[in-house]
């Protein structure tokens, strides 16, 4: 009855292997048949399918040529703002002195073209006039307030000289009449570089509400960080901003000015606007004295709208303005060509494998096949899942990442089997022999991938993104390799063990304890040789040979220190 436990456990651990694979296909149909935004095929990258460029032209206020640093610099954001909207294996680069150029693999998405075209410097700016409702501004506490409404006050008789940003003596008859004539569909209202010492009047990003603001006060280099999430409260989807030590205290004081006057309800001078490419992205309502640095931005958000918000400050803060030069679509710089050329290495190093297994490990390496099987249907349904949820895309790189697994997993199988043969060496029973060598085995693999993951991700952090694609697929990899030799190959193991094939050390089980020279108790004391026929002397005289062949030098010297002493004592007995 003891012995069936282990081959219950094992059958256990391989429908929990089923269930997750079931499961994974299941969210895969979810995004395919549900959401129509999954594919039963793996997305490909640019190198491989082609997609859409974006030249952006860095406008400088005097005119003059922007700086490589300046262009580095624009070029290293508009990439993070591309990574953020989950598009991979972009190619972002530098072009003329004055251009940027951005390569996305597929169809850039409206969200995505903005979130690339929104490429002017962010800037923090009080709200003097609002001809709209505008979302709120709450602090740690996650209150809210009503949207306000226009002050009537804003309007008022300016007095001669402002006393901070959010003066209404900012407002002169002039701005007024602007403010009236303004048009926010005009593609000629340009406000983006308009001076940052003066009022702005500008729209939000859809065009639906005019604003009066006062001069910039923060830039986009304050925010260190900004990130979406829910209200632990009330549920609803927040931005959440990080200030550096300067832009805490700044914001502290701004804080302070606006709150006070929201109690006085000077409403909108109570406001506060993020301005992007010289729109207004987002004017929230100051609720609370902010002075730890950690603002909170709230209103009708979704998920989209908070993350694409959240993006835009974190990712915002870019050292030029820029024009959308062109978008055009743009094909694939290696095609499909090449990819059925790396297919075809995959499928010929797997052969190998197969060939090396069979001929190596005998009906054993079926086993080994059977892992890379069920290793490829869980690396490729993760994949697609990948594409839906993260928009990771399979270039040439991720490809020779996935070949090289292939290698890395069978080695994995072969420091398990090689342990067994070790154990059935020592003269233990097939079924000792799988338990004890997964417990050897397990620890050397575990660190040899634990070394792998840590070098995929070095290597993705620090290389270029051209080889992101091989370091991201060798440690996804790597990952489900100890998955499945933990999952799916011991508990299969504990079940071959206790068959008459396998455990009764069929010859070309690839377990046979004669054929791998068990032929001693411990690895000191041989098996006495029985009388018998001359075949059988001769073939355990075989055996005992290819078993001195594996003894290790430590093995060979303390077995002929024994020998000695047993000769030493044979003499002995002789003279008494």
């Amino acid at each position: 009855m003891a012995s069936s436990s282990p081959v219950r456990h094992a059958w256990k651990v391989l429908l929990a292997l089923l269930l997750v694979t079931a499961g994974l296909f299941g969210i895969n149909a979810l995004g395919v048949y549900g959401f129509g935004k999954s594919s039963w095929a793996p997305e490909l990258a640019l190198d491989l399918q082609g997609g859409t460029q974006i030249i952006l032209g860095a406008v400088t206020e005097d005119g003059a040529d922007p700086t490589q640093e300046q262009l580095d610099q624009a070029a290293a954001i508009i990439r993070q703002r591309v990574d953020a909207s989950g598009v991979a294996e972009a190619d972002i680069a530098t072009e003329g002195g004055r251009n940027i150029v951005v390569q996305i693999p597929g169809n850039a998405d409206a969200e995505t073209r903005e979130r690339i075209q929104a490429s002017a410097q962010l800037e923090f700016r009080p709200v003097i006039v609002s001809t709209a409702p505008a979302t709120e501004f709450t602090g740690e506490d996650g209150n809210t307030t009503p949207y306000p409404s226009p002050d009537s006050s804003a309007n008022a008789v300016p007095t001669p000289e402002p006393t901070d940003a959010s003066d209404p003596a900012w407002i002169t008859e002039k701005l007024q009449a602007e403010l009236l004539a303004y048009d926010c569909s005009d593609p000629q209202n340009d406000p983006s570089n308009a001076p940052e010492d003066e009022p702005l009047i500008t729209c939000d990003a859809a065009g639906t509400a005019k604003f009066i603001l006062g001069p910039m006060e923060l830039s986009g280099d304050a925010i260190d960080d900004a990130t979406s999430g829910r209200d632990p409260q009330s549920g609803a989807w927040t931005v959440q901003l990080t200030l550096d030590t300067e832009g805490t205290e700044v914001f502290g004081n701004i804080s302070q000015r606006l709150y006070q006057n929201k109690l006085a309800s000077q409403s909108p001078r109570d406001q506060f606007a993020f301005v992007l490419d010289g729109a207004v992205i987002s004017a929230p309502q100051m609720n609370g004295v902010i002075l730890n640095g950690k603002p909170s931005i709230s209103g009708s958000f979704t998920q989209e709208t908070a993350e694409t918000l959240a993006d835009q400050l974190k990712y915002g803060a870019l050292p030029l303005s820029f024009t959308t030069v062109s978008s055009d679509t743009v094909s694939a710089t290696l095609g499909t060509q090449q990819l059925q050329i790396g297919l075809i290495a995959g499928l010929i190093g797997l052969a190998l494998v197969a060939v090396y297994s069979l001929l190596s490990y005998r009906a054993l390496g079926t086993v080994i096949i059977a892992s890379i099987a069920v290793m490829a249907v869980l690396t490729y349904i993760i994949i697609c899942i990948l594409a839906w949820r993260l928009g990771f895309r399979l270039s040439l790189a991720g490809v020779a990442g996935l070949i090289v697994a292939i290698g890395f997993t069978a080695d994995s199988f072969i420091v398990y089997f090689e342990r067994i043969r070790d154990e059935l060496r020592d003269g233990k029973s097939i079924t000792s022999a799988v338990e004890d060598g997964w417990g050897r085995a397990k620890r050397t693999i575990y660190i040899s991938k634990s070394i792998n993951i840590l070098a995929a991700v070095v290597l993705y952090i620090l290389a270029d993104s051209t080889v992101k694609g091989f370091a991201f697929t060798l440690g996804l990899t790597t990952l489900i390799d100890v998955f499945i030799f933990v999952i799916f190959t011991h508990p299969v193991m504990q079940i071959l063990a206790r068959t008459r094939f396998f455990g009764g050390g069929h010859k070309l089980s690839g377990l046979a304890p004669d054929v791998l020279g068990a032929v001693y108790h411990t690895r000191s004391q041989y098996r006495e040789v029985s009388s018998g026929s001359v075949g059988r002397a001769a073939k355990n005289t075989r055996s005992r040979a290819e078993a001195d062949r594996r003894q290790t030098i430590a093995e060979r010297k303390r077995a002929a220190v024994l020998t000695a002493d047993n000769t030493t004592d044979a003499g002995s007995e002789g003279d008494r």
